[in-house]
């Protein structure tokens, strides 16, 4: 492929080009906004240039790391991605692949959310990768993260550490003119050499592993490549600015527009960790004031050790809350170099709270369950699902799994109450696989009372639709083998397992009640909600049952519907003298559920 050509390109799949273009071998992932999009891109590429690589979906993101780690272990080059509270996931392999080092180079990527956008979190990645005592790069832009894909890889066999490269968002997201370079022929064949001392090692080797790695921290503190860099070289004063990642495009971009470029002295750190040894002492013979600007804690000021001299977000200068927008940086420039800045405040648009989409089988599910357990307790996870608590439906949501956990530690806290509320968890087919089965398991030991409603729509829908281990397809489209839920509830030990379609909504009522009746007495029961995401179905041209609804006289503009249900195709017309509900043609997908939720039957097919 010709060097010239060039494509626009999403960060991710910057990221993607820059692993295929460095030869990457094996490539794992599991889905997680902001990062979604990596593993999605490689596969893409993979198939574009007919590469015999490996690239896999894992079932969560510790079983992913560990399967890239081994291809690494080999003398091959491998990558796993995910976002920043997937990592946490993945920490157990991760602190003792530090101490083990690798033999191919061995890539992280893990995606960061400041604000956050769609993460529980807005944790740091790179001090997870000062816990473990790995580098970390941070790039600024699509066409950087390409780039240090390549110089993380040779940072990665110069050293043997693990490297982790951390986009945020506005990386990941944002979108880049990308030139495309060649894609490397390997003459790299699988060689595992065995070295128990090494990659079995017990607590006395392990301490030996520590002293080495520590020795490679040192050394990677004075690796060049990654070094920061003044990029005004021209500039001087007794003040300057430290930016990384995101934050430091936008600083730049700043300068120049405040015409004090060629005045402050302004460097970008791509490697955040360890922080260049030279470069620190640079910093503090040189300067009276530094301001240090990064998302999203203060990484590069904390070695800085100088509370006097430098700012950032251990001094408060910059906020610890929040993504660093350029008008927010602005601000902080402009007051530290002394400039007068006119706050501007950007009124946000009027929206609505976010909804499952129309025809959602989830929408019919919780319905379901409040009709079931009224007066119930509703764990749930992480997924579109979370979505329900606009309806009532979810009370807890913790992090991957805890649907199921919680619920048992509602029930051990009220199980000698005279009342005990009903326990209702809920939890997506992928996060199931994920994280949700441990829990199971140990609540069929402690005969936990609840019920567990596993909405399998045959795909993880919240991060695009990646596949799961019930699905039959790869990152790549190719055929799999298949795990069944049911008999994987079943050899947890379940007893009670009985599957239903959300959208025959009577029926679905009526098992949920004989499931909760079920489990006051006699421990766990199972319900799977199995009914195909409707986008999903759409993309892969399935059709199901069309059954048009229409309004008829009997609704009286209760707003039942609209409060109970929330389907974004119903409209409620707040009229003086006719309050009523319509029903949106264009979001409307017929699936024809609400004929059953309006209790005074004002819901009726379209003749």
């Amino acid at each position: 492929m010709s060097k010239k050509k060039r494509r626009l390109l999403l960060g991710n799949e910057a990221i993607a080009r820059g692993l295929i273009e460095s030869g990457c071998a094996i490539a794992t992932s599991y889905p997680g906004t902001p990062a979604s999009e990596i593993l999605a891109a490689v596969a893409h590429f993979q198939n574009e240039e007919s590469l015999s690589m490996h690239t896999q979906w894992a079932v969560n993101e510790k079983v992913a790391f560990e399967i890239a780690y081994a291809g690494c272990q080999t003398g091959l080059r491998a990558a796993v991605s995910m976002k920043q509270v997937g990592l946490n996931v993945a920490s157990d392999p991760l602190m003792s692949a530090a101490y083990m080092g690798v033999k191919g180079g061995f890539v992280l990527i893990s995606a960061d959310d400041p604000g956050p956008h769609s993460s529980q979190t807005e944790q740091d990645s790179r001090l997870m990768a000062m816990f473990a005592k790995i580098p970390v790069l941070d790039p600024d832009s699509p066409r950087q993260a390409k780039e240090l894909m390549r110089v993380a890889y040779e940072l990665s066999e110069s050293f043997h550490t693990p490297v982790m490269v951390r986009p945020t968002t506005r990386v990941c997201h944002s979108r880049q003119d990308i030139s495309l370079g060649a894609v490397p022929k390997s003459n790299r064949r699988a060689r595992f050499e065995k070295d128990p001392g090494r990659w079995a090692a017990t607590p006395k080797f392990r301490l030996q592993l520590h002293r080495e790695l520590e020795e490679k921290l040192a050394a990677i503190a004075q690796y060049r490549p990654t070094a920061p860099k003044k990029l005004n070289r021209h500039a001087r004063s007794g003040k300057a600015i430290i930016a990384s990642g995101v934050a430091a495009a936008h600083t730049k971009d700043i300068l120049k527009e405040l015409k004090i470029w060629s005045k402050i002295p302004f460097y970008q750190v791509v490697q955040p960790f360890p922080l260049h040894s030279k470069f620190i002492a640079h910093i503090i013979d040189r300067y009276e004031e530094v301001l240090v600007i990064e998302e999203t804690m203060g990484v590069i000021e904390m070695q800085l050790a100088d509370r006097y001299r430098i700012k950032g977000k251990l001094s408060n200068t910059v906020p610890r809350v929040g993504e660093l927008s350029p008008e927010k940086i602005q601000e902080i420039v402009s007051e530290f170099v002394g400039l007068k800045f006119e706050t501007v405040t950007i009124t946000p648009p009027p929206g609505r709270r976010p909804t499952l989409c129309p025809g959602c089988p989830h929408r019919a599910s919780f319905f379901a369950i409040k009709k079931a357990a009224p007066r119930g307790i509703y764990t749930s996870d992480i997924g579109c699902y979370t979505l329900g608590l606009n309806l009532g439906a979810v009370d807890t949501v913790l992090c991957m799994g805890a649907a199921i956990t919680q619920a048992a530690g509602f029930y051990h806290a009220y199980k000698n109450e005279e009342k005990r509320p009903d326990i209702v968890a809920t939890i997506g087919d992928s996060t199931f696989f994920h994280a949700g089965v441990p829990g199971l398991i140990d609540a069929v030991v402690q005969k936990v009372g609840f019920v567990l409603v596993i909405l399998d729509n045959r795909t993880t829908a919240m991060t695009g639709n990646q596949p799961t281990p019930a699905t039959g397809h790869g990152a790549c489209g190719e055929p799999t083998d298949t795990v069944d839920i049911e008999s994987l509830v079943r050899g947890c030990g379940v007893k009670f397992i009985e599957e239903s379609n959300p959208y025959e909504l009577k029926e679905f009522t009526a098992l949920l009640k004989k499931a909760v009746k079920y489990s006051r007495k006699n421990g766990p029961a199972v319900v799977i909600s199995k009914y195909p995401c409707v986008l999903h179905r759409a993309r892969q041209g399935e059709a199901g049952e069309y059954i048009p609804v229409e309004v008829n006289e009997k609704c009286d503009g209760c707003g039942y519907c609209i409060k109970h249900f929330e389907c974004p195709a119903l409209i409620y017309h707040d009229d003086k003298e006719d309050k009523h509900v319509s029903i949106d043609p264009i979001l409307c997908t017929a699936c024809g559920v609400c004929l059953n939720v309006c209790p005074k039957g004002a819901f009726v097919k379209k003749r």
